[in-house]
């Protein structure tokens, strides 16, 4: 059984995470931990009108954002993967580039029983919306994104060819920015529709850019105790930002380091 420990403030235990296939006790300390998580990492309350934008990457003790094959799940951890849909299960959107989704595969999120009755309380969908950042026109081939009521968003500039993509997309092709996406229009624009929780997932350029322009509120950050080597990207690349962040929390489990970091605003 894994012991899941608060660092900063601290030091004090939020959890354990014992294997899921060990037991009915363990689901239910298993469980136990995932909402004191969940509570952990709670948006603000009042969102902001203009929504709330969290950033959330991993890397490796030497600055890899992703492993040999190039993807981030394959530096993840099983702490790390309960921090991650912990923070898709308190989210209204997950905003995400179009060329990281084809990479790391991604298909529509479904509604988790363990969120269901938190979400309810907070008047947010069964389960967060995807929305991505394409400028080239680019979207994931997954068959059943862009199906049915809980079809993913697309985040484009009129630069691209819209029209092709509301033939994929439909009504629910947003505008952002002329010849690229910029992304306070974005966020402004899936705030309007009521998607003020947004769980930034990357990739390294769409976090670099949306830090530059300042719509990062802040960072949650796993840091996983491995060493990669090689010429991965770290987890921002491209424009340069320049902000400063303070610390909220530092959890630590089995030498993964995770953290949530508040970016100190410009007065």
């Amino acid at each position: 059984m894994s012991e899941l420990r608060l660092l900063l403030p601290g030091p004090v235990v939020v959890g354990r995470l014992a294997d899921p296939g060990s037991g009915s006790e363990a689901a239910r300390t298993r469980a136990d931990a995932i909402q004191a998580l969940a509570d952990l990492y709670a948006y603000p309350d009042p969102v902001p009108e203009t929504g709330w934008v969290r950033a959330n990457m991993a890397s490796t003790l030497d600055g890899a954002a992703a492993g040999p094959d190039g993807l981030s799940r394959s530096i993840s951890s099983d702490v790390d993967r309960v921090v991650f849909a912990v923070l898709r299960g308190l989210a209204d959107v997950v905003l995400v580039g179009a060329g990281t989704a084809r990479a790391e595969g991604y298909g529509p999120l479904r509604p988790k029983p363990e969120f269901a009755a938190r979400r309810l309380d907070t008047g947010q969908w069964p389960a967060p919306a995807l929305a991505f950042v394409t400028r080239s026109g680019k979207l994931p081939d997954h068959p059943d994104l862009f199906r049915g009521p809980d079809a993913a968003w697309v985040v484009t500039c009129a630069a691209a060819d819209v029209d092709a993509l509301r033939e994929k997309a439909g009504e629910r092709v947003l505008v952002a920015g002329e010849a690229d996406v910029d992304p306070e229009v974005a966020v402004a624009q899936l705030a309007a529709r009521g998607m003020r929780r947004v769980l930034l997932e990357g990739g390294p350029t769409l976090l670099a850019r949306a830090a530059a322009a300042g719509r990062v509120d802040e960072l949650c950050f796993t840091l996983t105790p491995r060493l990669a080597g090689g010429d991965a990207p770290r987890i921002a690349h491209g424009a340069a930002a320049g902000l400063t962040l303070r610390n909220a929390h530092l959890l630590e489990c089995e030498g993964t380091l995770l953290g949530r970091w508040y970016v100190q605003k410009q007065a």
